[in-house]
């Protein structure tokens, strides 16, 4: 789809100031805009608006008759380059990210969309420029995916962990060495696929929790359903809530394997859910039969999930009672 300024496009600049309609569109547009003139030597600014001053630093004056290449700097990369180039010689309507600079020397991230000006005739007479500044969202982005990256590399360290308790205590509980590997293995790799499936999904698909607990929580278990009480009617998860569920019961199903109930013969976690008419989620965390509890010095990954949770509007409680952890959660279920 290409911008419709034929109807309003004469064929000289001078007209192009003076055009009413589109004068008035384009110089009171938010959107940061510039016209070139492909039929001149080195295609150089013939005008652009008051949004673009603002967003580059430079006055009128000081660009135009220039070509755009002005605003490039160290960062702007070759492939950005090329891409335009190419674009501009298919003479297409393309968007392209391209690292640009201000006059004061800030660089920002340009979403770039440039396209052709055609006259009646078909002739290619003025080339459109529009920016638009997606630094800040880009950096959210990269803060975003360090904190998947920091998750993930957190869940790995404590698999580790959690295989080795696996190993041991199976390895208590059965004599026979065919059935004692028959079960490590299928705990081994139901704990693998269970972070697979559950840590490397972009898009959270809706599942009902009593679903997604089992599945976590059996993969953990080192005794299997034996050590895990599930109560709860069924309740349905909606978006963000499968990731913030998840990251939680991953949390807590660490740490009770290696600190808490799921790491003892005796040790059971009972699981219970529920939904009121508000359309708020109750769950509640309750471990029993383990080693003595003490809080720990460090919040770690349950601080992650703590702000996560908080983010979301929910409330989340640990009580560290010396008989076993208690966690109580509270989170609205959004239904968008």
């Amino acid at each position: 789809m290409s911008l419709d300024l034929k109807d309003v496009v004469s064929l000289s600049s001078e007209t192009l100031r003076e055009n009413d309609v589109f004068a008035h569109a384009i110089k009171h547009s938010r959107l940061p805009l510039c016209i070139t003139d492909p039929t001149k030597p080195d295609e150089p600014i013939v005008f652009a608006n008051r949004a673009f001053c603002d967003l580059t630093g430079y006055e009128e004056a000081e660009f135009i008759g220039k070509n755009c290449r002005f605003l490039q700097g160290p960062d702007t990369s070759r492939a950005s380059v090329a891409a335009i180039r190419e674009a501009m010689a298919a003479r297409e309507v393309t968007m392209i990210e391209i690292v640009n600079y201000r006059k004061n020397g800030e660089k920002f991230i340009n979403a770039l969309q440039i396209g052709p000006i055609y006259d009646e005739e078909g002739e290619l007479i003025f080339r459109f420029g529009s920016q638009l500044d997606i630094s800040e969202a880009r950096e959210r982005e990269r803060k975003e995916s360090e904190l998947r990256t920091a998750e993930l590399l957190h869940r790995l360290k404590n698999i580790v962990n959690v295989m080795s308790v696996v190993i041991k205590m199976t390895g208590r509980s059965e004599t026979d060495p065919e059935q004692y590997s028959e079960k490590v293995i299928e705990r081994l790799v139901a704990l693998g696929q269970t972070h697979f499936d559950t840590l490397t999904t972009e898009r959270p698909r809706q599942l009902e929790f009593e679903h997604l607990a089992r599945t976590l929580l059996l993969a953990y278990a080192p005794l299997g359903d034996s050590q895990v009480k599930f109560e709860g009617a069924p309740v349905e998860l909606t978006g963000d809530m499968v990731t913030s569920l998840t990251l939680l019961l991953h949390e807590l199903a660490t740490n009770s394997v290696k600190h808490g109930a799921l790491g003892s013969e005796t040790g059971l976690v009972a699981l219970t859910w529920s939904k009121d008419e508000d359309d708020v989620f109750h769950m509640t965390w309750r471990e029993h039969g383990g080693p003595a509890v003490t809080a720990p010095e460090r919040e770690s990954g349950a601080g992650i999930v703590s702000r996560l949770i908080a983010a979301s509007n929910g409330a989340l409680d640990f009580d560290w009672q010396p008989g076993g952890l208690v966690v109580t959660l509270n989170l609205p279920i959004d239904e968008d």
